[in-house]
């Protein structure tokens, strides 16, 4: 691999700290804090994503790279670091944060001139580990490993991986914070991104009132990653938290799309430039519920449930706005902004609805359709993606509406006559709707199966697969990595399925803590 080409930009234009001490401190009035990754003596590989790595400019992976995957051996054009960040966690101030267990290699140029952030997870302790070890474990990385990329090719803007390692060590966690900790197979994934800049960035400049270093972070931010924006003096401060509010809800609409639960969207896990970031204690959607949060530490508040990601995200939207004031200067602006949030937002959102359903506009009508359809969907506990994907044979052939026992399978409950009977006279109020399009039949279908995946990353599945991982198997990670890269085909029948009884109340599978 190309890894000479890696490079620094970020630790060259602003003030760091150089002392690559690993001690967990605070570090004022500095961006980042150079650190060298622990270093791991029996490193195996699990799996590399040969394509991703082509297509940011790293080339071919050989032996030999093995140990740049879990930063052993580094080259010395490569000096990791750690960036400092602040935010709000579970709508708390928290203070100075930082990246705790991801170390960044730097950044490399692919040949038509694209700029890729490659970062390790879990390759060992930096300042910013708040009293942890700076590892990650099988099952984080695997979970982070396969999410993102799936999250990608569902066409979801989110970071990328390109590897997944064994470290040859054995990591001590206590998965669910309940006085249980176990040993656990340690492991280093590498994520990649345009940028890992996230709100709690910009958070911790305007808190420390360190308003130079934070308009240089803006300015870097703006030449780096926002190029349309060339507006002149406190003009372009305005356009670009204007565009990161509107990549924010756009981001936050194809979450609702594909069913995706981020399950702790701390302002410090946001990303500036509207990216799926930090999987953690996520899910998707098996049965639809709008309060559903696979995190146990969001419990009982669910504040980051999955029909409040959009309440949550203007919330996070108004700290930011806070943090940019010192640049904006004009409280009436960002009000205006931040108020017409919810609504793009919710336009937005009802607009990809009609894409699902295969409507061809948005009509007046159309938003208390969408509420009966969401009361009926959460009334019968409706699998999510399979409802969609039924919903397509309705559309198909209308002679299937009379034909409701296809939805039996889709249902986590039992459905009864009176239950079957108001699913049947939902469907022929969605034929009704249908009538209205003004594109033909074919238009509408196409439209439905772009919009609605086949295969979705089920908690399950990545359970199974972690188990197999663990036993030295990799057939299922093979058969999911497939399934995943082809998201609107059904390639797996047996993914086609909802979640089996037996995982209902298996810890990692339908619920998860912030270690997961």
């Amino acid at each position: 691999m190309n890894i000479e080409r890696i490079r620094q930009p970020f630790i060259k234009k602003f003030p760091g700290d150089f002392s690559n001490n690993p001690m967990q401190r605070n570090t004022p009035k500095v961006l980042f804090a150079t650190i060298s990754p622990a270093g791991f003596d029996h490193p195996r590989l699990i799996a590399f994503n040969g394509a991703l790595s082509e297509e940011i400019g790293l080339g071919t992976f050989e032996e030999k790279d093995l140990d740049f995957l879990v930063g052993n051996n580094l080259p010395e054009n490569i000096q990791p670091y750690a960036t400092a960040y602040a935010g709000h966690q579970f709508g708390n101030w928290a203070g100075q944060l930082g990246d705790g267990r991801a170390i960044l290699a730097g950044e490399i140029e692919n040949k038509d001139g694209k700029k890729t952030e490659i970062q390790w997870k879990g390759a060992g302790a930096t300042p910013y580990s708040r009293h942890a070890d700076g590892r990650a474990v099988l099952r984080s990385s695997v979970r982070e490993y396969l999410m993102s990329e799936a999250m990608y090719h569902l066409g979801v803007p989110t970071t990328r991986a390109l590897s997944l390692a064994f470290t040859g060590e054995d990591v001590v966690r206590d998965m669910m914070y309940n006085g249980n900790p176990q040993l656990e197979k340690g492991a280093v994934v590498i994520r990649t991104a345009e940028s890992f800049l996230r709100f709690g960035h910009f958070e911790l400049m305007s808190a420390q009132k360190e308003y130079k270093n934070l308009q240089e972070l803006v300015d870097f931010t703006l030449e780096n990653y926002f190029p349309e924006i060339t507006s002149p003096d406190t003009q372009k401060y305005k356009d670009f938290f204007k565009e990161v509010c509107t990549r924010t809800a756009n981001l936050i609409v194809e979450w609702f799309r594909v069913g995706f639960v981020h399950g702790v969207m701390n302002t410090d896990n946001m990303s500036i430039l509207g990216l799926t970031i930090d999987y953690g204690p996520y899910s998707m959607m098996d049965e639809y519920d709008l309060n559903f949060t696979p995190n146990t530490t969001d419990l009982p508040g669910r504040r980051y449930a999955f029909g409040k990601q959009g309440q949550i995200s203007q919330w996070n939207l108004w700290q930011l706005a806070n943090a940019l004031h010192p640049l904006i200067k004009d409280e009436k602006f960002l009000e205006d902004t931040l108020n017409h949030f919810g609504t793009y937002f919710w336009e937005t959102h009802d607009k990809m609805l009609c894409k699902k359903f295969g409507f061809d506009e948005l009509r007046k009508d159309d938003e208390e359709f969408f509420t009966n359809w969401q009361g009926l969907m959460q009334e019968l506990q409706l699998d999510y993606t399979l409802f969609f994907n039924q919903l397509e044979k309705i559309n198909a052939d209308p002679s299937a509406i009379e034909a409701t026992e296809i939805f039996k399978n889709v249902s986590y409950i039992l459905l009864n006559d009176r239950k079957l009977k108001k699913l049947q006279d939902f469907l022929h109020q969605y034929q009704s709707r249908l009538g209205l399009n003004h594109s033909s039949k074919e238009v509408s279908l196409r439209t439905m199966k772009s919009n609605n995946p086949k295969f979705t990353l089920r908690n399950y599945l990545l359970y199974q697969c972690i188990e197999e991982i663990n036993e030295g198997k990799t057939a299922l990670l093979e058969k999911l990595t497939i399934a995943l890269e082809n998201p609107y085909e059904e390639r797996f029948p047996e993914f086609s399925a909802k979640r089996p009884n037996s995982y209902d109340d298996i810890t990692g599978c339908s619920t998860l803590s912030c270690s997961s």
